[in-house]
């Protein structure tokens, strides 16, 4: 309890100087709303009402205090007969951090209605609400109010428009305000960088980052965990094991952050070696420093050695999550332990409490369907509390081709309605059916799906592989000749056709 001095006791002036003092005394010691009411009763008999200081004073505790109230604050402002900016922009800011971030956007349109003008600090959480948000119309807004007010030069404004503009998908526009600022710092970098890379422009999210460095940035933490992650998407190993080279010569720690991205990037690159050395070495780990390294193992047939890991997780105090769930499962697929993805997917929510996603289901159907029991794959799908989206019935009918001889019950036929029914104009769905008919012998069935195909047009994404050279990643397409010297390579590989025909003569 907050004792509040008599304001008429002689001795107030003496213990507490200035009335003023006082009350800026109380509220420096102010620990819960009850005792912020109190003071604010004090502050209204002692006459300091429309006193500015005292006002953003009582707003900053409510925006910003773990006992957060911006009801009451909305209220401190719109009985105030005066209010500065400051007192708005800690409420905006205060908004901005909370669950509900589109208030901010409220709170700043009380503010214009109330003639009070913004400034460069009210524009900076102003636009990372509208980012959290995804309020795209109300930020363009906002970008315009930036420009009336002559801030589109404030580096701190355009480090948050670049974010703003990346939250929202609209990676030209970010790249617009970022290629127009005159000055910028190693947040700016960092903005666009992970703009591009959350939006998968992965290639120019590198081409961003080495220019970073042309310019004389030196990379932080934050730039080296987003760069890890396009590396890692990109299966560039050079650069993320160039990013592990700065981090172990600048003697930075392995922090939890830094080496789950590293474990990350290490898997999904398939040096699985390094990722065991990287993920030993942490001191602490997380939930998803454990998820990387269960699911790299995993998607690399490494099974046991996930499911492994797997139980020293539970062992550990770090609790599994979705993405845990989706590596194990992904473990019983490539072992074909049917029984065990059955009991993981069950524990997953009876024992852990995390409710199954349709990527788990699709990845219970996967299990099944690699070890050929398709039409328990199908009744499992039908008993499914969602409705299985196409990727899931794809599974299964990828199943289906695969293991046709047991299919006694037509279950691939009833997938293969099913998949058509749910995506009829899908290139690639029609391609899996027409092979279904070729591997039974059904060949004018197969040749009548191919002609549709060609009669309305429709193409089978064309098929991707790519390798890594000198730093850089080289994409390949089924039927691409764009090449450049491709018909160098064709003329090398014919030779090589006819010299292994010759050394097998």
């Amino acid at each position: 309890m907050v004792r509040l001095p008599n304001p008429t006791a002689n001795n107030c002036n003496s213990n507490f100087g200035s009335k003023k003092e006082q009350c800026l005394h109380l509220l420096s010691r102010c620990s819960t709303f009850k005792h912020l009411s109190q003071i604010h009763a004090q502050i209204q008999v002692s006459g300091f009402q429309n006193d500015h200081f005292l006002l953003t004073q009582l707003i900053r505790f409510c925006a910003s205090s773990p006992a957060k109230n911006f009801a009451y604050a909305r209220n401190l402002l719109d009985h105030s007969e005066s209010s500065p900016p400051s007192s708005w922009n800690f409420l905006i800011r205060g908004c901005a951090s909370s669950d509900s971030p589109r208030e901010a956007i409220w709170v700043f349109r009380a503010m214009l209605a109330r003639g009070v003008r913004p400034n460069q600090l009210t524009f900076p959480f102003l636009i990372k609400s509208c980012a959290s948000a995804a309020a795209l119309k109300e930020g363009r807004q906002v970008h315009v109010g930036v420009v009336k007010c002559g801030l589109d030069c404030d580096v701190y404004v355009q480090n948050n428009l670049v974010h703003f503009y990346g939250e929202c998908k609209k990676i030209k526009d970010a790249w617009k305000v970022f290629d127009e600022m005159s000055e910028r710092s190693v947040v700016s970098w960092n903005a666009i960088i992970t703009a591009c890379v959350e939006n998968f422009w992965l290639d120019e999210g590198i081409e961003y980052f080495m220019k970073m460095r042309g310019c004389g940035f030196e990379p932080d933490e934050t730039t080296m965990v987003v760069v890890l992650n396009a590396s890692s998407e990109l299966g560039n190993l050079s650069i993320g094991r160039w990013v592990h080279s700065q981090v172990i010569e600048r003697g930075l720690a392995l922090n939890c952050r830094l080496g789950t991205a590293l474990v990350d990037m290490y898997a999904k690159s398939g040096d699985l070696g390094y990722a065991r050395i990287v993920f030993n070495k942490m001191e602490t780990r997380n939930v998803w420093t454990w998820s990387a390294m269960i699911l790299g193992l995993a998607q690399h047939g490494f099974a046991k050695e996930a499911l492994e890991i797997f139980r020293k997780m539970l062992s550990s105090s770090v609790r599994p999550n979705y993405v845990t769930f989706l590596g194990v499962l992904c473990a019983c697929s490539h072992a074909g332990l049917v029984e065990d993805g059955y009991r993981y997917f069950n524990d997953m929510e009876h024992v852990h409490g995390i409710k199954p996603m349709m990527v788990h289901y699709g990845a219970m159907v996967d299990i099944l369907g690699r070890a050929g029991r398709l039409n328990e794959a199908y009744s499992f799908m039908k008993s499914m509390p969602l409705d299985p989206d196409p990727i899931v019935w794809r599974t299964l009918l990828s199943a289906c081709t695969t293991h046709s001889a047991k299919d006694n019950e037509g279950v691939g036929n009833k997938v293969r309605e099913k998949l058509l029914e749910l995506e009829p104009k899908r290139g690639g769905n029609l391609v899996m059916v027409a092979n279904m008919y070729a591997e039974v012998g059904m060949w004018e069935k197969a040749a009548n799906l191919r002609k549709v195909m060609k009669e309305r047009r429709m193409k089978k994404m064309a098929g991707e592989s790519c390798i890594e050279l000198g730093g850089s990643v080289h994409k390949f397409f089924s039927g691409y000749d764009s090449q450049a010297g491709y018909e160098t390579i064709y003329h090398l590989l014919d030779v090589l056709s006819l010299h292994m025909k010759l050394v097998n003569m």
